[in-house]
């Protein structure tokens, strides 16, 4: 497989971020897109592995009962239909990797700043607009992550502290279920356009590694990572792939 390497980037990323209870879709898409890969292949490798990510975490959540069907539905409801319209967009490549590029430096700085530890202080009363609000910002970020090939987590979590919407655990619940309805629906955007340059050896390698790294970072409960550390980290690296990205890409860099 060329770039070998690829593989074992993403063992490592998910590695870690399963071990703090993080997907690490961002930095997929940071280091996919230094490699002159088609951009297609980029979006479907990294929908399939926010999927393996998150299933199981989904899974977690729904046992414990952290998931609130009702106020996860109407973010949900109108992101899946975005999401899978975002992905069956045609676009060029230039204009997907600028996208892409710009997403990237977003997504570094809310990395950043998502740093304040313990639960938000939680509105306890809702509006009666709230169902169209959360509508809104579902449906935004799904039509971003399907164009992108993100789930869409790392700008929906932040939004959702900023807004005090429910507690920590609530919003990673709702993230998560978000990240995988998001990610199912932008691969079924993307199957009337799949192209034959797509490499599947390369993204069933890909995926078994975050698969392999994933559920070997969820186990290991000796090793402690610091998420803030991750985020910052991760924050840094992603703004500099962004970067990189946009300044292959841009008209006035070429």
């Amino acid at each position: 497989m060329q770039h070998g390497e690829i593989i074992i980037f993403f063992f490592i990323v998910a590695f870690v971020y399963a071990s703090v209870g993080f997907g690490g879709g961002s930095s997929y898409l940071a280091i996919l897109a230094l490699y002159a890969l088609p951009f297609k292949e980029i979006r479907l490798i990294a929908l399939l592995c926010n999927i393996i990510v998150v299933t199981g975490g989904t899974i977690v959540f729904i046992r414990n009962k952290q998931t609130d069907w009702k106020k996860i539905i109407p973010v949900a409801l109108f992101s899946i239909p975005l999401a899978f319209l975002g992905a069956k967009m045609k676009i060029s490549q230039d204009t997907f990797f600028i996208i892409l590029g710009c997403s990237l430096l977003v997504a570094a700085i809310l990395l950043w700043i998502k740093t304040r530890p313990g639960d938000p202080d939680v509105r306890q009363t809702r509006d009666r607009w709230q169902f169209a609000k959360d509508g809104v910002i579902g449906g935004a970020i799904g039509f971003l992550s399907g164009m992108v090939g993100i789930g869409g987590g790392i700008f929906l979590s932040p939004l959702l502290n900023l807004m005090k919407w429910d507690t920590a655990k609530k919003i990673a619940a709702t993230a998560s279920v978000f990240i995988l309805v998001n990610s199912i629906s932008g691969i079924a955007g993307q199957l009337s356009a799949f192209a034959a340059e797509i490499n599947y050896n390369r993204i069933i390698f890909l995926c078994a590694a975050v698969l392999a790294g994933g559920q070997l970072g969820s186990r290991m409960g000796a090793v402690k990572f610091n998420p803030l550390v991750i985020r910052r980290v991760t924050a840094i690296l992603v703004f500099f792939a962004g970067l990189e990205v946009l300044f292959k890409h841009l008209p006035w860099f070429k």
